[in-house]
């Protein structure tokens, strides 16, 4: 019999527990109810960006039930300007993409919720967190999370999220790539890199949603990056609520991460909205890589 991800969590800390569990029954909604939230919002985020009924309403569902499970004291998110306080007696501070790769809601591609779990006040360096999670809605919704006791990865069924994989690590070698921004704006060592990866026969796959290009990496291997840019240096990625998340889930699947000097979780954060580049997946791509900055 598959074991359920309750079962699962049996051997981590209840309280984190009891999170983790929490926001696994949210992702259970927030699949049912995408097909019913479609559309614009005529609304920006902090970032500029438009937002979409979706966006500004998983944002507002995900915070209120982390506010009734008592749990959570701050919580930063992409669509909100400022941190958010939930409960003073809470003990955990969570960093929340509510809907990754939103704009691909319309084209019916992939869309997901990531999710960093943290102990310490926020903003904070990603390496100080004590999980870190993902949900990816797809085909079928997958969970993968880690409470640095390795990566494991659930799959939404009847009877709840199921265990699928467990201690996921990174194929070797690696056998794709996803890069975004447009290949003319990359600057021209990183432009030579990924030439190189395509001579040795690495592919292209690459959706426009972090969570799901980021989930090909962890099941084949190979560097997702959305890189510095000639006109954007600091590339288009947000450090909290994006980069460092999935960072911290690479290193504990035997990768690792880089901003192209030094790793992503190292980044002292100097804002909630901050970006930097972003180049995640196999040790040995991503200690390459920073050898030709």
């Amino acid at each position: 019999m598959a074991t359920t991800i309750k079962e699962h969590l049996e051997t981590i800390d209840n309280d984190l527990a009891a999170l983790i569990l929490k926001i696994s029954s949210i992702a259970n909604t927030i699949s049912d109810e995408l097909p019913y939230r479609r559309g614009k919002a005529d609304t920006k985020n902090v970032f500029g960006e438009l937002q979409l009924v979706a966006d500004k309403w998983a944002d507002q569902f995900i915070i209120e039930e982390l506010r009734k499970l008592g749990l959570v004291k701050t919580v930063v998110s992409e669509e909100q300007p400022d941190i958010v306080p939930l409960n003073d007696s809470g003990t955990f501070n969570i960093t929340l993409d509510p809907l990754d790769g939103s704009s691909n809601i319309e084209s019916n591609n992939l869309v997901g919720t990531i999710i960093g779990i943290y102990k310490e006040d926020l903003p904070t360096q990603g390496k100080h967190q004590v999980a870190a999670m993902y949900i990816l809605y797809g085909p079928v919704a997958t969970l993968v999370y880690t409470a640095q006791n390795g990566v494991h990865e659930f799959l939404y069924t009847k009877e709840g999220f199921v265990l699928r994989g467990e201690n996921m690590k990174l194929p070797e070698p690696g056998k794709l790539y996803g890069i975004g921004g447009l290949r003319k704006d990359w600057l021209p060592a990183f432009r030579q890199y990924i030439e190189q990866l395509e001579a040795e026969g690495y592919k292209l796959r690459y959706g426009g949603s972090f969570v799901g290009d980021f989930n090909q990496i962890l099941h084949y291997g190979g560097i997702f990056a959305y890189p510095a840019l000639i006109e954007k240096p600091n590339g288009k990625l947000r450090l909290l609520v994006e980069s460092n998340t999935m960072s911290f889930i690479v290193k504990q699947a035997g990768g690792a991460s880089t901003t192209g000097k030094s790793s992503i979780l190292d980044v002292v954060p100097e804002s909630i909205t901050q970006r930097v580049p972003t180049y995640i997946g196999n040790k040995e791509l991503i200690e390459k890589l920073e050898k030709i900055f």
